[in-house]
């Protein structure tokens, strides 16, 4: 490893075979739902940590979680090879936002990657218990049939429109599925919206039940972090429509 911090290097902590996999990615938003559905999603898939996001951007911060220390911006694969799953528990300022991107989808591209999924949520007073997308015209039309409904207009922040605007201009599909949540605490049900939204789309069969019930147990498990996105929204990635 090198001894100075580098602008962004996606350090493989485990060497495995990937076979073009999707990738799904979580970064900290209203409701905390991209973490949380990525958390849930990582669990249920039994997916092995592979990586960690190397970079002088990121705040000097780590994350407990029941008491186990773990780097706030990791990379994680399923079995197979066929999934890939990114996490970050930290909110990101601007600064270095580009060279995060570069660095996550120059590792997806060299890993044979065709599709990345962001999930995210908007800010809203109430969950709808719908799922929105936003993405190139033809796949926003096959979503349609599936129940999840387009965006008519909007913008998209930080490093998730950082990500789907270098996507447009690579061979990677850049995808964005996305839920009104709750812009002051954890919101597992809009997470869980998210989950099943997947679930019809990529034809997957991840349970959501521990998220409809532990509703308590995940906003404990999240407060802390949801009071630093509070703090900073204004500063990071986020979905206004």
């Amino acid at each position: 490893m090198k001894s100075e911090f580098p602008e962004a290097e996606v350090y493989e902590t485990k060497k495995v075979e990937l076979n073009s996999p999707i990738i799904f990615a979580g970064f900290v938003g209203a409701g905390l739902v991209g973490p949380v559905a990525i958390n849930h999603i990582i669990e249920k898939l039994e997916m092995t940590e592979i990586g960690l996001m190397r970079s002088k951007y990121l705040p000097p911060s780590t994350v407990f979680m029941r008491g186990r220390l773990r780097h706030p911006f990791r990379f994680y694969a399923n079995q197979k090879g066929t999934v890939c799953a990114i996490i970050c528990e930290i909110t990101l300022r601007m600064d270095g936002i580009y060279s995060l991107v570069s660095s996550i989808l120059d590792w997806a591209a060299m890993k044979g990657s065709k599709e990345i999924v962001i999930l995210d949520g908007v800010a809203s007073a109430e969950h709808d218990k719908k799922a929105y997308c936003a993405a190139e015209e033809d796949l926003v039309r096959t979503m349609a049939d599936k129940d999840i409904n387009m965006i008519p207009q909007g913008f998209i922040t930080g490093i998730p429109g950082g990500i789907l605007n270098e996507c447009l201009m690579r061979e990677i599909q850049g995808v964005t599925l996305l839920v009104k949540a709750n812009n002051t605490a954890p919101d597992s049900a809009a997470a869980a919206t998210l989950i099943e939204a997947l679930n019809r789309f990529y034809e997957m069969n991840i349970d959501t039940k521990e998220l409809q019930e532990n509703r308590d147990k995940i906003n404990s498990e999240f407060s802390e972090l949801s009071q630093k996105y509070v703090k900073h929204r204004e500063e990071i990635s986020g979905m206004y429509m």
